[in-house]
């Protein structure tokens, strides 16, 4: 038994989720997948996999397999690319967390030119606006915003936005620009609850500092909600520039209060604790950081640098 290739196909089988799957990906017969689990479980002694007619799911010890099984695959990836020089393409699988806004946004419209430069390379994108568990569903590199609230993580800050009030013309012409923060009161907020600000905002200008309760009757958990209540007139968003900058850049949503500062926004790469990042992880997130704009819209105007 080839122990390297019976775990990249056990591998695959957990990825894809069938033997089929994974034996078109290795472009070999199913039987010959079948097999190879076999004979690993019978190497290892102990099961893999719990089969049934409509599912595949791993056992605990497969799970703990798995996970393993993948870390030394990556490390011999690790060991081929730096035999062969850094300018070599990557290769093989890698599996991306981030949310659902930042990632269409940000990293989906540019993700065309990672992979023209690493045409072997997979992707498996997985767009949550929750916080995943990164060992747990197999991610080599979660982008996250705002404060890292576990502090085991290994991260790598790779920029922050502005938070602007910002809203639509439309708005605007109907309702009026609030000229202060105080005057925020008096308008409809739509209340993003993860943007780590809540209901009460801290505005600072120079050595002025003031807070606003902000109110409003919509709330949501979501960015792409927001995007959409603001695009419906429904109100004013205080958000990062990120989730925004498209339409900041075309004017199709504008910001007030320009010369008020309000906490920054901070991006990062996010890796498992306990393993070394993979190259692949860490050449994506080196990707991500110039795909995030810098100034409005930006992100969709830069040439690629890396």
């Amino acid at each position: 038994m080839d122990r390297h290739l019976a775990m990249e196909t056990f591998i695959r089988v957990v990825d894809t989720g069938s033997f089929s799957a994974a034996a078109s990906q290795m472009r070999v017969g199913q039987p010959a997948v079948s097999k190879a689990i076999a004979q690993l479980e019978e190497w290892l002694g102990v099961r893999l996999l719990l089969r049934s007619t409509r599912s595949l799911t791993p056992t605990e010890a497969g799970m703990n397999f798995y996970v393993r099984a993948r870390r030394s695959i990556e490390e011999a990836e690790e060991a081929v690319l730096a035999a062969r020089g850094a300018g070599a393409a990557l290769t093989g699988k890698l599996r991306i967390a981030a949310s659902v806004c930042f990632g269409r946004l940000h990293i989906m419209r540019r993700l065309d030119r990672f992979l023209e430069k690493n045409p072997e390379l997979e992707i498996d994108m997985v767009l949550d606006d929750r916080p995943v568990n990164l060992v747990e569903e197999g991610i080599d590199v979660a982008f996250r915003s705002g404060s890292l609230a576990d502090s085991t993580l290994v991260a790598r800050k790779l920029g922050q936005a502005r938070r602007r009030v910002m809203a639509t013309p439309n708005y605007f012409a109907k309702h009026g620009e609030p000229k202060s923060p105080a005057e925020l009161i008096a308008h409809q907020t739509v209340i993003y609850t993860p943007d780590g600000g809540g209901i009460s905002w801290t505005f600072r200008q120079g050595s002025t500092e003031t807070s606003v309760a902000v109110g409003g009757k919509l709330k949501v958990t979501a960015a792409e909600g927001l995007r959409e209540a603001v695009f419906a007139h429904l109100g004013i968003a205080i958000t990062s520039e990120w989730n925004f900058a498209p339409e900041l850049a075309s004017g199709i949503v504008r910001t007030v209060l320009n010369d008020w500062e309000l906490p920054s926004l901070e991006l990062w790469a996010v890796y498992p604790t306990g393993r070394m990042a993979s190259a692949k992880a860490r050449e994506f997130a080196s990707f991500v950081e110039t795909c995030i704009p810098t100034t409005e819209g930006e992100s969709l105007k830069r040439p690629l640098t890396a």
